[in-house]
């Protein structure tokens, strides 16, 4: 089969690749890989909205010391300080590609401005949105910019598998990037893609957890992939449990947006006590990590499977005009949040770690980029600020395509080897991989969750140890497929964030630790490092 050449190769469609490719097709041929349909991505669940300063009640500086403080000590405050104030010109970019956010009426002069919402952690009004449908506002918008460009062509059902680099190759040189493997779903024949400028934009790993608000693609594949490259990685232990899914067993990773708590939405036992008002000054506006956790200790404390978040002393007018997907979703299982408090449980959501960046994407690796949620840049530290992970997106793609602009265009050098199959036949024993995949999940809910434990963790690398094992037995033996690759992947990220948990001996942000409960100075401006062949370790801040 031939190889398939292009300048830039765009691994996921969410709006850092999407960005990302509008940015850069006018200096070369784009291909974009994503292994469902275009429009399935993180970005399209995304109910909240983007975090930027554009009210004159509020400040950069205020948005940098709320996220600092999100952080608990470990965000790289000059990443910060960047990616906040560039925020606004990057908005704009939105606006003029289409992007409409929710305006309100101004009482006094009847003109219209944004419609500014607040959230967990936020000091001031400053979550632009669309409705509770932001995610996918903005993928229609980019969706339709990218549509007819004539340089851009999209991949859809194609799955990335492993990175071709000098070193996989063989070659005596610096190692760099060279084009990657990529299932095609529909024909079962893995493609050669070659090019000198990779960008992962691949999103997160909340799958790798039984119970998760992101949707089946989130498999953690681009953490995965760079891992198994050599590619650093940071910080996987801070694993951003949202505090209020929805509890109902016919409803499926189903989010109730934090936005409903910046509305006035209380946090509250069964029995209608707001708990949270004893735990936090905030109360249900705490961040997330403290609300998790409080829901967490409230439902072990009672024997019960949720809490109620209650916004029913709201108008209903207002419920229904602001959140029109939420009350029609829980409408749909019976549930009317105008009267009634909506039955909530944490779950997995966002991974503040992943494959180490610099603000402009670069990684480790030379000739490759990582962008968006499975890139760690430093902006979260310990704990993601709401709505500023759209922000990220935007300004880091946004740096990597004027990085790669600044770079000639060179054809690629060398011929790619084909897939080797090797002497595989087909999966006959389908149930080994539907087994292992539960067990991790299930697993890694048990002992890596909200709360661990020295000895919990210690019993789930022994497991993950194992499994690996007959993971890599089966994917050598057996012709590959998306749920063997899925599976493979899985449990390399699992694997990841157990090791990180373990180095870090200390609670902070996401990261709690039964046997350790207090923070600890050592670990007070430092990051944890994984790097493939070498013992987890831990790197300063600011070196």
């Amino acid at each position: 089969m031939a190889t398939r050449d292009y300048d830039y190769i765009v691994l996921g469609s969410g709006i850092a690749g999407l960005y990302f490719s509008l940015k850069v097709a006018d200096l070369g041929k784009v291909a974009i890989i994503t292994k469902k349909h275009r429009a399935e991505s993180n970005t399209n669940y995304a109910q909240g909205g983007i975090a930027a300063v554009t009210s004159k009640e509020d400040s950069v500086e205020k948005h940098i010391e709320d996220t600092c403080i999100a952080g608990a000590g470990l965000c790289h405050r000059d990443v910060v300080k960047k990616i906040l104030t560039e925020g606004p010109a990057r908005i704009q970019d939105l606006v003029e590609l289409g992007m409409e956010f929710s305006e309100r009426e101004i009482s006094e002069t009847g003109e219209r401005e944004w419609d500014l919402g607040k959230e967990g952690g936020h000091s001031k009004r400053r979550i632009l949105h669309a409705k509770d449908v932001t995610g996918r506002e903005i993928e229609r918008a980019l969706l339709h910019a990218i549509a007819n460009h004539p340089n851009i062509d999209i991949f859809e059902n194609h799955f990335a598998i492993d990175l071709i680099t000098s070193h996989r190759l063989g070659i005596d040189e610096p190692n760099r990037c060279h084009g990657i493997y990529v299932l095609d779903r529909s024909n079962r024949q893995v493609e050669v893609f070659r090019s000198n400028a990779i960008t992962i934009g691949t999103g997160g790993c909340g799958k790798v957890y039984l119970y998760t608000t992101n949707p089946d693609i989130a498999t953690g594949d681009g953490v995965a992939m760079a891992y198994r490259a050599g590619v650093p990685i940071l910080n996987m232990e801070f694993v951003q449990f949202h505090p209020t899914c929805l509890y109902h067993p016919k409803a499926k990773t189903f989010l109730i947006s934090e936005a409903v708590r910046g509305e006035g939405g209380i946090i509250k036992s069964q029995d209608g006590r707001p708990f949270m008002d004893e735990c936090h000054p905030l109360k249900s506006l705490a961040p997330r990590d403290i609300v998790a956790r409080a829901i967490d200790r409230e439902m072990k404390r009672e024997g019960t499977d949720y809490v109620h978040l209650d916004i029913t002393h709201k108008p209903a007018p207002f419920i229904m005009d602001r959140f029109p997907n939420i009350y029609q979703t829980c409408l749909q299982y019976g549930i009317d949040i105008t009267k009634q408090p909506i039955p909530v449980v944490p779950a997995a959501h966002y991974q503040c770690g992943g494959i180490k960046t610099t603000p402009s994407g670069e990684t480790g690796l030379r000739g490759l980029y990582a962008i968006g949620e499975v890139a760690c840049t430093g902006l979260h530290g310990a704990n993601r600020l709401a709505s500023n992970s759209l922000l990220e997106a935007l300004v880091v793609a946004y740096h990597a395509a004027e990085q790669l602009k600044s770079v000639p265009l060179e054809a690629p050098s060398r011929e790619l080897p084909p897939w080797e199959d090797g002497d595989v036949t087909d999966p006959d024993e389908l149930v080994v991989v539907s087994h292992n995949w539960d067990e991790i999940r299930r697993l890694m809910w048990d002992y890596v969750g909200i709360v661990r434990t020295k000895k919990r963790l210690e019993r789930a690398q022994k497991r993950i140890v194992n499994l690996q094992t007959e993971i890599q037995d089966y994917y050598l033996n057996f012709q590959v497929t998306t749920d063997l690759l899925e599976l493979r992947n899985l449990v390399t990220v699992a694997d990841l964030i157990i090791k990180a948990a373990k180095t870090r001996e200390e609670s902070r942000g996401l990261h709690f630790n039964i046997d350790f409960p207090d923070l600890d100075a050592v670990w007070g401006n430092r990051d944890t490092l994984l790097e493939r062949d070498r013992s987890p370790s831990s790197q300063p801040i600011n070196p």
